[in-house]
């Protein structure tokens, strides 16, 4: 959540930092602002709305600067206001600062800094860290790096700070813990930022900082220190990433271009990993720790939102497939509830860009206590993946969309190959059984394509049913999560009320919504449970709901049924999900984009969540 842009160098910053802005805008759109240095002067612009009402309240201001801090904000502390966005200013003037993350004890520094007769402009925590730092760099007659340092040993929370002060004019302090920070190396400049979107145009070489670690970033120089004021090595990465990717490329929208990016993005996941021909599967980090991962007593997949419905998947493939118990967690809720781990449980964290917060906090609960981490993420050098034992990327490039489609489908295709190598492995499925899987997995791009050859008839759907107001998604089986992944997707991008159920709970309680007014999306692909769900169609059919149904190409029993029905190719059950998910991302796109909703970047949504 928010995002950060930095530089220090020969060029003009603004320019630099708000094309950075703008590529992190998914990360937080609810207000925006620069602070630039210039001739000792520290000016400070700022505005509520998305960056490109910054940009305009810049036109005719004074822009000239060769370092500059940048920030797009996700509201925490203070409601979206020109007053509570960043850059802060301190009480004294001097210093400026942008900061993603939550202090959680800045009521009781406030408060002592209220005492010392300092006022607030703002509602924000980041302001009271702010004004602490200036009242330790006054009252200690320090430099403004030592006085960061004090303060941090003081605060408790997540962050990830910009520094800049007006008597320094070539130098950026930065520091974090929980929130990500990328340092860019340049010939002579140095840019900083949330991600490495803003960075690739001008560098591919990269540092990702690490948490509790300080860096002093000038043109020429990049210093890290841990917070005991140690200097530490920076590690020099190679970004493998282009700058097309993080551009529309014709679409109207990245939502649109990321759901077709997926046969490509399956098969740069399942490429040189999954070969059917030899009847292999290579992955590094379950290779070197087969023992480990086919002999665990439990595995436990830690995870939010979209990975959550990933990990409900995975729990599906690996008890059928491994016959090993699975406990799929939500980290929110796995990190607080104080459980039971034992030395030799695998955890299995799932996270798109490896910083969530939430996840990050109850991996380092159960590595404490001996438990086997193996990360699946997307993004590389993050956190997450350093954190973990051994892990696996999904390979799926950046996706820009706040709602999750393609790393969605990258997850499901890590975790199905884990689970067939594993139960292959343990001896737990046969030979002709790997086999079958292997193909059918393998096919799975091909078969996405033909779902995204023709998109119309699902248009024409949420053209019909943009305006209800409720929607129920119900599935059984591996199509249960499924389902509650399309409730989720419909809810984030179009602010309609959908219920995810597994089908047979809908007699529960449910079924009580139904009316001739609700529309009800049933997953219904060919599978073991398919004759139930026939019968729970036929359930709501009788009670005059509406029918939107997901089957399986040639089914001439569910569209009979249904009001309305999309169509996937035939696959197995194992496999299912990866191709019935499509028609559901496809169709909240469409029912957003026919109540004229940006979605992009849907309301109080931010992509990455770094904070609790």
């Amino acid at each position: 959540m928010c995002g950060i842009v930095g530089y220090t160098g020969p060029r003009q910053a603004y320019p630099v930092i708000l094309k950075g802005l703008k590529r992190l805008e998914y990360r937080g759109y609810d207000s925006a602002g620069v602070a630039l240095l210039n001739d000792g002067q520290l000016n400070v612009y700022k505005k509520k709305g998305k960056v490109a009402e910054l940009e305009e309240f810049c036109t005719g201001q004074d822009l000239n600067s060769h370092i500059g801090i940048g920030h797009t904000r996700w509201a925490t502390h203070g409601e979206p206001s020109d007053r509570n966005a960043h850059p802060h200013r301190s009480q004294g003037g001097h210093l400026a600062m942008i900061h993603n993350g939550i202090i959680e004890n800045y009521a009781q520094i406030k408060k002592e800094l209220l005492g010392k007769g300092y006022h607030f402009t703002s509602d924000t925590d980041t302001e009271v860290l702010l004004n602490f730092i200036e009242d330790i760099k006054t009252n200690n007659n320090c430099t403004l790096e030592e006085a960061l340092r004090i303060a941090l040993k003081r605060i408790v929370g997540a962050y990830c700070i910009l520094l800049v002060s007006d008597d320094d004019p070539e130098t950026i302090i930065a520091a974090r813990k929980g929130s990500p920070l990328v340092i860019g190396i340049g010939k002579g400049e140095h840019f900083l930022a949330s991600d490495a979107s803003p960075i690739i145009e001008y560098t591919k070489e990269v540092v990702y900082v690490n948490d509790y670690e300080i860096a002093i970033v000038r043109p020429d120089e990049l210093i890290l220190k841990n917070i005991g004021n140690e200097k530490q090595t920076p590690f020099i990465t190679k970004l493998d990433l282009e700058l097309a990717a993080i551009e529309k490329g014709g679409y109207e929208h990245f939502m649109l271009k990321e759901i077709h990016e997926q046969p490509d993005t399956i098969f740069d996941c399942l490429r040189g990993r999954l070969l059917p021909q030899s009847g292999q599967i290579i992955m590094s980090g379950v290779d070197n720790h087969i023992d480990a991962l086919k002999n665990a007593q439990r595995i436990i997949i830690v995870a939010c939102g979209t990975s959550w419905h990933a990990g409900l998947v995975a729990e599906y493939q690996i008890e059928e497939l491994c016959r090993i118990p699975v406990e799929v967690e939500y980290a929110s809720e796995f990190r607080y509830r104080n459980p039971v781990i034992n030395e030799g449980d695998v955890i299995i964290a799932i996270s798109q860009s490896g910083e969530t917060a939430d996840t990050l906090v109850a991996l380092e609960s159960a590595k404490e206590k001996g438990a086997f981490i193996f990360g699946v993420v997307n993004a590389v050098g993050s956190s997450i993946a350093r954190l973990s034992n051994a892990g696996a990327y999904t390979h799926a490039g950046p996706e820009i969309g706040v709602a999750s489609t393609k790393a969605f489908t990258g997850q499901l295709a890590v975790l199905t190959m884990m689970a067939l190598k594993i139960g292959y492995a343990k001896g737990t499925i046969s030979e002709a059984r790997y086999m079958q899987l292997m193909h059918e997995l393998q096919a799975v791009p091909e078969k996405v394509k033909e779902i995204l050859a023709d998109t119309s008839v699902i248009q024409n759907i949420a053209a019909k049913y943009k305006d209800a107001h409720d929607f129920l998604f119900l599935g059984r089986g591996y199509n249960f999560p499924v389902a509650l992944e399309g409730a989720l997707k419909l809810k984030e991008i179009s602010y309609i009320h959908a219920e995810g159920y597994p089908a047979a709970e809908m007699k529960h309680g449910p079924i009580a919504l139904v009316d001739d007014q609700l529309p009800v999306v049933f997953v219904a692909t060919k599978d073991s449970y398919y004759e139930k769900i026939v019968s729970n169609v036929q359930e709501i059919k009788a009670r005059k709901g509406k029918v939107i149904a997901v089957a399986t190409a040639a089914d001439d029993v569910i569209p009979g049924m249904a009001d309305d029905v999309m169509f996937v190719p035939d696959a197995d059950e194992v496999i299912a999900p990866l191709l019935s998910t499509i028609p559901l991302q496809l169709l909240s796109y469409y029912v957003g984009l026919a109540k004229g909703l940006d979605v992009d970047k849907p309301r109080n949504l931010a992509k990455s969540v770094t904070v609790e």
